[in-house]
């Protein structure tokens, strides 16, 4: 994920400040030179680092701090709320028009993954937030733009609208907004052309389609592995059309981050969404205190929870707390979990949602493997009803069976039998405690199911 190295170098930083009972000035200005070297090589704007760390130490070495009982702590408070102000400060959200359809531009250079994110930005429209979205393909100058646009129209069920190459792109923005408010939607989100590099003409042509569709949005979606050039990409963007808002892609990549530590204090644009991953839901609204939450090694339990909420279903989540209560948890109940708990996407970046992740060793180097769940799924699809229900009725030659349907071997079929039992008696001394623990008016389950 991006962020790793700077994430690194802050924690150690933080946790040689962390504990201590007194904090002189001495130790706030080494800790800030590590701040600024860590913010540097993270290939944050210069000038940004220069004032994040003076502002920082200004308030550290103030009274607040000197003052308290834990200044370790008061530090790690400050650096934090600083680095969320750095991002922005709070949440900025998606704009909607009082009179629909609300117009959306997203422009970008060639290769920053424009067409593909508008796709997601529309696909979260009408998840999250219930709209029905229109995409228009009005990139007629690259190869193949235009049926990209009508693929990922295609993948996702949703109306792209397009007249062509051979029409020009405002005429095409003009049309589409005239079709979409016949056909009721909420949104229309315009993928203009891409460039190479800022070229004149063809920013005139976006001037253009601005000027006619007077868009409640100009989103201008940057490559975050590019760095410091995605800051300059947006500052020059942002002088020619008022942007609106920065969506930042290739977020999970092996990027130092710095494009989203400085894009908001160099271009007083918010970023309004990340893209964190090769699928189309992979795109997720930018929450700077999240975001500063994660660098610092705090976690991201609110979207976590957001993930869940989502893509799990409460009805079957009660029902199988209710099994764990009573320790009737069966193999199905096991598979339907795993289901469940694969929507919520790639587990090594879940796991680095938790807080304290940042401490269990190895986590960042940690690859789990989505095809060893896979596996697993394999062999319970592979056993009868009667044998999910009861696995305590396993002979040898079912389980030689049951290895031949999956395509595992027989040891693979034994683990995840010992595994599956083992977590039954977990659950039932779980039950036990908890039924001890009511008697005496205390002791609450100490877990739900994902």
């Amino acid at each position: 994920m991006a962020f790793e190295g700077l994430a690194d170098r802050l924690q150690n930083t933080i946790q040689k400040i962390r504990g201590k009972g007194k904090v002189s000035e001495a130790d706030v200005k080494e800790m800030m030179r590590e701040v600024r070297l860590a913010l540097l090589e993270a290939d944050v704007n210069f000038k940004v680092v220069k004032d994040f760390v003076k502002k920082v130490s200004e308030r550290a070495v103030g009274q607040e701090v000197l003052k308290s009982l834990t200044p370790g702590q008061q530090i790690i408070k400050i650096v934090n709320e600083e680095l969320t102000e750095l991002m922005g400060g709070e949440q900025s959200k998606i704009a909607v028009s009082n009179r629909p359809p609300t117009v959306i531009m997203m422009v970008g250079l060639q290769g920053a993954g424009k067409t593909t994110t508008s796709g997601k930005l529309a696909n979260l429209l009408r998840k999250k937030y219930n709209k029905q979205p229109m995409l228009v393909a009005a990139d007629i100058y690259r190869p193949a733009a235009i049926k990209q646009l009508e693929t990922l129209g295609k993948q996702l069920n949703m109306p792209v609208f397009s007249l062509g190459d051979k029409v020009s792109p405002v005429e095409i923005a003009r049309q589409a907004i005239v079709k979409a408010k016949e056909e009721h939607h909420d949104y229309v989100l315009i993928d203009t052309a891409g460039r190479l590099h800022v070229d004149e003409t063809l920013m005139n042509e976006l001037k253009d389609i601005k000027e006619l569709t007077k868009p409640d949005e100009i989103f201008l979606v940057v490559d975050a592995m590019t760095g410091q050039d995605a800051v300059n990409v947006a500052q020059s963007f942002n002088e020619q059309l008022g942007l609106t808002g920065v969506v930042l892609t290739k977020l999970d990549g092996d990027t130092r981050g710095g494009a989203a530590l400085s894009i908001r204090s160099v271009t007083q644009t918010p970023i309004k969404f990340i893209g964190m991953g090769e699928k189309m839901d992979a795109l997720e609204p930018f929450h700077p205190e999240r975001m500063a939450s994660r660098i610092l090694g705090m976690g991201d339990v609110l979207t976590l929870i957001e993930k869940a909420q989502a893509n799990i279903d409460e009805e079957k989540a009660k029902e199988l707390e209710q099994k764990m209560r009573t320790a009737s948890f069966t193999l199905d109940d096991f598979l339907d979990q795993l289901g469940q708990v694969r929507q919520l996407g790639p587990l090594d970046e879940l796991l680095k949602m938790m807080p304290g992740a940042n401490k269990i060793k190895g986590l960042n180097n940690l690859q789990i493997d989505e095809k060893q769940i896979a596996h697993v799924e394999a062999i319970i699809r592979s056993m009868t009803k009667q044998e999910k229900l009861h696995p305590e009725i396993m002979n040898s030659s079912r389980k030689r069976r049951i290895a031949a349907g999956s395509g595992r071997t027989v040891a693979e079929v034994n683990r995840l039998l010992k595994q599956f039992e083992d977590m039954k008696k977990m659950m039932k001394q779980m039950t036990g405690m908890q039924q001890k623990a009511k008697k005496k008016g205390g002791f609450k389950f100490p877990f739900k199911p994902f």
